[in-house]
């Protein structure tokens, strides 16, 4: 059996991670809120976005300067605690009793007529969130002024217009658009000419750094050697290791191997290639190789969890 290169490799790095990883909106809240207030949200394991559609309010982060959130701002929320409020100088409450499981998705607070928001975690199946999660900072803001942010603005009128309509179907329609606000903020993130920025967005948007990143994507088997991506990026092998490590957190081939394991993993859970079929479409010619990575990467075999093993 040959895997389709097509069906599994992206053109880019984001679309590829974004695709292999299986991202969604796994549930979309709503805020309606007035008067003064302030909610606390715990550390999770888990992607989180927040978007502004009527009003202000004040985003919390340790280790960030206080961040005002005007309409049509959005923001993305990593592994991270973190307080939502009317007045930063307020004591916040336990904001997940607003949500709970089984409740409704609409919270109002103080008759609700001062702001309103939209809020929802990113779901990934199985342990594969994890790449994205280590890839990204704890907090990432996209002002509605920002370049690249107009599609932003096109898909948050259609979800407020959704909850206007109040219509058949909205609460799925409103889902389906926050899957795109996401990737919309990704993309205005990593497209957003600041090239000071750093982490793995700020590496796609770099134009020696994203060459690299975007030759190992599109093909992630060939065997890459650290002077051979440098020589795609156009630098010395010493300022690209530096550079790469320095923006994406891990030196270039442990990246490769990083994601080279996170789509073989995919691949395996959906049980339609072999182990060593697996193993030759990421770039393994030896398989005891392939295991011994996969093994020192997630604490099991391929094997275990591949149900064609």
């Amino acid at each position: 059996m040959v895997l389709s290169r097509s069906s599994t490799t992206a053109r880019d790095p984001l679309s590829d991670v974004l695709d292999v990883l299986g991202a969604h909106v796994a549930r979309l809240t709503r805020m309606e809120a007035g008067g003064s207030w302030a909610f606390a949200f715990p550390l999770a394991n888990r992607l989180k976005f927040v978007a502004v559609l009527d009003g202000e309010q004040w985003m919390l982060v340790p280790g960030q300067p206080r961040c005002r959130m005007k309409a049509g701002d959005v923001c993305l929320i990593g592994r991270t605690p973190y307080v939502v409020a009317s007045d930063p100088e307020r004591e916040p409450e336990e904001g997940t009793s607003l949500y709970p499981e089984s409740g409704s998705d609409l919270a109002r607070v103080n008759s609700g007529d001062g702001v309103a928001a939209i809020g929802g975690s990113i779901a990934f199946p199985d342990e594969n969130g994890d790449f994205l999660l280590d890839l990204l900072p704890g907090f990432l803001l996209v002002e509605r002024g920002a370049r690249a942010s107009s599609a932003i603005a096109a898909v948050l009128d259609l979800i407020g217009s959704e909850f206007r309509r109040d219509a058949m179907g909205s609460d799925i329609v409103a889902a389906r658009l926050a899957d795109v606000l996401v990737i919309e903020a990704l993309r205005a993130l990593s497209d957003d000419g600041d090239r000071s920025r750093t982490g793995w967005l700020g590496a796609i948007s770099d134009p020696r750094l994203g060459r690299a990143l975007r030759a190992v994507h599109r093909d992630l088997a060939a065997p890459w050697t650290v002077a051979a991506l440098a020589e795609v990026a156009g630098m010395s092998r010493a300022a690209f290791s530096a550079a790469f490590s320095r923006h994406v957190g891990r030196p270039p081939l442990a990246y490769l191997r990083y994601w080279r394991l996170t789509l073989a993993r995919t691949l395996l859970r959906k049980g339609t290639a072999t182990v060593d079929e697996v193993a030759r479409r990421v770039g393994y010619t030896s398989q005891s190789a392939f295991a011994n990575a996969y093994r020192h990467a997630f604490a099991t075999t391929p094997r275990s969890r591949s149900p064609v093993a």
